[in-house]
C-alpha cells in the first residue's frame, strides 16, 4: 500500500493582525511545508555538544506504584459485572418509557454527563432521528431551555439545526430581557453557543448575552446551581473531558432531587467496571515503559506514562476501546521522548541527522550519533513495527509506509523549530501555525489511532483520512494553541522556540496580556471551525469523536499550565480521581 501525504500538507491559517481586530477570514488551503533546513555530512565525527536540561521533575507514578494501585476483587468484579448488565436493561427501558421529546433530550443529557452514553448509541440516535426529522417539535417548544437542549445536542450528534430556532427569544434590542429571570434557561442557552459554526452572530450574540447575566447572577442563587454556573463559566460542557466530567457528575447528579436512582446506580457500577479496566491496562503500559528502559539513558525526558495514558484517557476511554488507548499512550510516550531531543537535548546537527536517518529509515545514517539518540530512532522503529504487525493480523492491511510517513512529517517539524531555536528566529504567527499544527503530534497520533480502531483497512478506507482532513487540523491547532497558552511561560524561561504569543508579540508589538487574549479567541474561533466540519465529515463517527475529544481533553490538560511538564498539583488529583479511587457504592 503506497504512502499518503495527506499530513505532509500544512495549510495558512491565520494571518496575525492586531488582536483588537478580531478577523479570522484569511483561512485558506493547505500549501506544503517548505523546509530549507541544510542536512550535515553524516560521516564526520560530531564534538559533544554542550546540552540543555529541562528540570522536569522525576515522575510520581514510578513502576511499583503503579503495579500496587488496589482494584476490586475479582469476586467483587464479577458482581459487578453482573449488576451492571441488569442496571444496563433498566436504563434502557428508561428511554422506551417516554414520548416526550424534552423528557427523552433531558434523559439522554444525563446519560451522556454520566460517562454511560457508550451503552445506548443505537437508542440515542435513533430518538435524535425522531426528533430531527419532525424539527417542528424545535419551533414550538416554548422556553429557551429546552430550545438549547435540544439544538446542543443534535449538533453534538451533528445534526445540521438552524441557529434560527433561537430568533423568537429575541426582540428589536437582541436577546429579550425575561429571559434573566431563568437561571436554567441562561445556562443552557450558554451551553448551546459553543456549538456554533463561524459566523453566527446569533450564536455569537447568544454568548455574550448569557455570559453577562450570568456572571451578575452567581450570587443570587442556590448554591447548587451557583456551582453549576461558575464550573460552566470556566470550562462549559462542550469543552470538558468526557471521563473527568463523569466522575465529576456523579457527585453532583447524586444531590439532586429529582435523580433516577437506576441511572446514579448505573453510573457508579459502570465507572468502577471500566476503572478496573483502566488499572489492568496501565499496569500493563508500565511493563512496557520500564522495558525501554529509558530513564537511565535518556535521563534529560519527561518520565510521564500514567500522565500520557490520562491523554490517552480523554481520547476513548470506552472499555472495548483498550487496544486503540494502549496504541495512542504509547505514541504519545515516545512522542514525547522525541520532543525532548530536538527540544532540549540534541545538538542541531544531532537532530539534522537524526531527521534524516528518519526519512530515509536507514540506521547507517547515524552512525555518528551518541548512543542514546540512536536509541531513539530504534524505538521508533520497533513501535511502527509492532503496531504494523498487530493490524497485519486482524486487518491483512500492511500499513508500515503509511505510519513511517507520519513519522518523517513529524520529525520534519520538529527540525523547523529545531532551526527557529538554532538561528534565534521568531516566526509570524502564520509561518509558525503552518509548522506547529503538525509539531504538536496530532496527525500522527490519529493515524495510529484510526488504524488501531478496528476498521476495515485498505487504499477506500484510508483515503477517507484525506477527504476528513479539516477536523484533523482544526482540532490540532487547538491542541496547539492550548499547549502554548499552558507551556509557553515555562518553556521560554528554560530557553525554547518562540510559542504562539510570543510570535503574535513581536509581529504586532502587543503586551503578553492582550497576545494571550488573542490566541483563546483564535481556539474559539478554530472550534467554531471544528464543530462546522463534525457535521460535514465523513469521517466513521468513533473515529471523529477521537479526533473532537482530542481537543476537549486539551483544555483539561493545560487548564492551570503545564500539566504533564508540572504533574504533581490538579493533574495528580485528576489521576486519582480516576485511576485510583473508586466510586463508593452504596
Amino acid at each position: 500500500m503506497a504512502a499518503m501525504s495527506c499530513f505532509s500538507l500544512a495549510r495558512l491559517p491565520i494571518s496575525s493582525t492586531s488582536s483588537s481586530t478580531r478577523n479570522f477570514s484569511c483561512l485558506t488551503k493547505p500549501h506544503s511545508i517548505q523546509r530549507s533546513c541544510k542536512i550535515v555530512n553524516t560521516t564526520e565525527k560530531l564534538e559533544e555538544p554542550p546540552r540543555r536540561s529541562a528540570n522536569y521533575h522525576p515522575t510520581i507514578w514510578d513502576h511499583s506504584t503503579i503495579q500496587s494501585i488496589e482494584s476490586l476483587s475479582s469476586l467483587k468484579g464479577n458482581t459487578l459485572e453482573r449488576r451492571r448488565e441488569l442496571l444496563k436493561n433498566e436504563v434502557k427501558l428508561l428511554l422506551d418509557a417516554s414520548d416526550d421529546p424534552v423528557a427523552q433530550l433531558q434523559l439522554i443529557d444525563t446519560i451522556q454527563r454520566l460517562g454511560i452514553a457508550y451503552h445506548f448509541d443505537n437508542e440515542i440516535k435513533s430518538i435524535l432521528d425522531r426528533i430531527h426529522d419532525c424539527h417542528v417539535h424545535l419551533e414550538a417548544l416554548d422556553c429557551v431551555h429546552k430550545t438549547a437542549l435540544a439544538f446542543r445536542l443534535l449538533r453534538q450528534h451533528g445534526y445540521d439545526v438552524s441557529s434560527d430556532v433561537f430568533q423568537k427569544y429575541r426582540d428589536s434590542q437582541g436577546f429579550k430581557d425575561s429571559l434573566t429571570d431563568d437561571v436554567k434557561g441562561l445556562l443552557s442557552l450558554y451551553e448551546a453557543s459553543f456549538l456554533s459554526f463561524p459566523g453566527e452572530q446569533l450564536m455569537e450574540e447568544a454568548n455574550k448575552f448569557s455570559v453577562r447575566h450570568l456572571e451578575s447572577l452567581t450570587q443570587k442563587v442556590g448554591l447548587d446551581i451557583e456551582e453549576q454556573v461558575r464550573h460552566s463559566l470556566q470550562v462549559p460542557l462542550h469543552r470538558r473531558m468526557r471521563r473527568l466530567e463523569a466522575r465529576e457528575y456523579i457527585d453532583v447528579y447524586q444531590r439532586e432531587e429529582g435523580k433516577s436512582s437506576v441511572l446514579l446506580e448505573f453510573a457508579k457500577v459502570d465507572f468502577n467496571f471500566v476503572q478496573i479496566i483502566h488499572q489492568m491496562e496501565l499496569k500493563e503500559l508500565s511493563k512496557w515503559w520500564i522495558s525501554l528502559n529509558l530513564d537511565s539513558v535518556l535521563s534529560f525526558i519527561r518520565d510521564r506514562l500514567v500522565e500520557n495514558y490520562l491523554w490517552a484517557i480523554g481520547f476513548v476511554y470506552e472499555p472495548h476501546m483498550s487496544k486503540c488507548r494502549i496504541g495512542i499512550t504509547k505514541a504519545v510516550c515516545i512522542l514525547s521522548v522525541i520532543d525532548d531531543v530536538y527540544d532540549i537535548y540534541g545538538s542541531f546537527e544531532e537532530v539534522e541527522i537524526l531527521t534524516k536517518t528518519i526519512k530515509s529509515w536507514d540506521p547507517h545514517e547515524m552512525r555518528n550519533l551518541p548512543e542514546n539518540i540512536k536509541l531513539c530512532y530504534k524505538i521508533i522503529y520497533n513501535f511502527i513495527e509492532e503496531i504494523t504487525t498487530s493490524i497485519l493480523l486482524d486487518n491483512g492491511c500492511n500499513v508500515m509506509p503509511f505510519l513511517k510517513k507520519e513519522w518523517e512529517n513529524l520529525c520534519g517539524s520538529y527540525l523547523v523549530e529545531a532551526k527557529w531555536f538554532h538561528e534565534g528566529y521568531t516566526p509570524s504567527l502564520k509561518e509558525y501555525l503552518k509548522n506547529a499544527w503538525i509539531s504538536i503530534g496530532g496527525p500522527m497520533t490519529f493515524v495510529f489511532a484510526y488504524c488501531l480502531l478496528g476498521h476495515t483497512l485498505g487504499d477506500n478506507s484510508l483515503n477517507c483520512l484525506k477527504q476528513g482532513f479539516d477536523p484533523i487540523y482544526w482540532s490540532s491547532l487547538i491542541l496547539r494553541l492550548n499547549d502554548d497558552l499552558g507551556t509557553s511561560k515555562a518553556e521560554m524561561e528554560r530557553g525554547d522556540t518562540p510559542k504562539s504569543i510570543q510570535c503574535h508579540m513581536r509581529e504586532t508589538g502587543e503586551s503578553e496580556e492582550v497576545s494571550r487574549e488573542y490566541i483563546k479567541n483564535l481556539v474559539d474561533h478554530f472550534w467554531k471551525e471544528l464543530n462546522q466540519e463534525s457535521i460535514r465529515t465523513h469521517l466513521p463517527k468513533n473515529f471523529m469523536n477521537l479526533v473532537t475529544n482530542m481537543a476537549l481533553a486539551s483544555h483539561c490538560i493545560f487548564q492551570f499550565g503545564d500539566g504533564i511538564g508540572d504533574s504533581t498539583g490538579i493533574t495528580k488529583n485528576r489521576i486519582l480521581s480516576l485511576f485510583v479511587n473508586n466510586v463508593p457504592l452504596e
